[in-house]
């Protein structure tokens, strides 16, 4: 008895970012979360909203260094939320693509410019 196919192949495309990106963007919530915790215990503790009270929490390396985790995790979660946009809401490739690198350039240059700022602390 010959096999038959019977009902279209399917085939199965996409890009698979899902799961991968959703649990990510998680992540990055969860670091922006545990910096903003650091930062009201700080307030909290010294009260102080001062210039020389900033300027002495981020002398410490380490707290440049959740600063930086921070903002790191800002932008790729910024960056994952709207590639997404732009995959879902514009059609045309090239407006897309154009729109997804200048929406890199800019991420990358606010990444920078955050470091720049960071180590002159």
């Amino acid at each position: 008895m010959p096999i038959y196919q019977i009902g279209p192949k399917r085939l199965v495309v996409g890009a698979h970012y899902g799961l991968k990106e959703w649990i990510i963007q998680r992540i990055t919530a969860v670091v922006m979360v545990v910096f903003t915790i650091v930062l009201l215990v700080d307030y909290c503790i010294t009260g102080s909203a001062t210039y020389e009270g900033w300027a002495g929490l981020f002398a410490n390396q380490f707290m440049k260094l959740l600063t930086l985790l921070a903002f790191i995790s800002l932008f790729y979660h910024a960056w994952i939320g709207i590639r997404d946009i732009w995959m879902d809401y514009i059609k045309p490739l090239s407006v897309r693509l154009t729109l997804q690198a200048l929406t890199m350039l800019y991420l990358l240059a606010c990444a920078a410019y955050a470091i720049q700022i960071l180590w002159k602390v």
